[in-house]
């Protein structure tokens, strides 16, 4: 491996950073996005619960919210219970506000390594022909360089593209991800707004 980094030459740290960005962005996505996290069976039970009782401790509700997401937006409407409908309704739109900036946080800076690692790659090949062109003299080339400038410009070419795909795919795919679970809490929020009305 050191000896590809070496024959890569110095363009490719560029790249390395980037991979290095992309793949701990991707881990941090992929366990934030975990459906026990976001959408927790707990939450749930304990929100329609506490909609059933007379009285909800404001621990009660710290408990809610710390649970997941789904607890968040529970929270925020059990405590407009008293309040109208449309109250309730906006409580939870002001809760879902930051449940969705907490889904979709690091996206676009995941979506940046996709679109910059090519780039990066692209830059060490030119730096690469650079070197090659350099090499060139009327009294001929020297082999070494020539071969070193070579090695340089398809390495970076191909861990940019290495970099690019993964990365992109991610996230697509986190994209995606994110949109199904704020449906879901949309769906679950409406819920309990619903059942909040009839127990009233």
């Amino acid at each position: 491996m050191l000896s590809i980094i070496q024959a890569a030459g110095w363009p490719i740290w560029f790249l390395l950073v980037c991979s290095i960005i992309g793949f701990a962005l991707i881990i941090e996505r992929g366990l934030s996005l975990r459906s026990t996290r976001i959408l927790s069976p707990s939450a749930r039970d304990a929100a329609f619960d506490l909609a059933r009782a007379d009285q909800i401790s404001p621990e009660q509700l710290q408990r809610l919210r710390q649970d997941s997401s789904l607890g968040l937006i529970y929270a925020h409407l059990l405590e407009s219970k008293e309040q109208p409908e449309f109250m309730r309704r906006q409580a939870a739109e002001e809760a879902g506000s930051m449940v969705h900036f907490q889904l979709t946080r690091y996206l676009p800076a995941l979506g940046t390594v996709a679109v910059i690692a090519p780039l990066l790659g692209l830059f060490g090949t030119v730096v690469g022909m650079i070197e090659i062109f350099s090499s060139y003299s009327p009294q001929g080339s020297d082999p070494s360089v020539l071969a070193n400038g070579i090695s340089m410009a398809l390495y970076n070419t191909g861990f940019g593209i290495l970099i690019a795909v993964p990365a992109l795919i991610a996230h697509r795919y986190f994209r995606s991800r994110s949109d199904y679970l704020l449906h879901r809490l949309e769906i679950e929020a409406s819920r309990l707004n619903r059942f909040i009305e009839q127990v009233s």
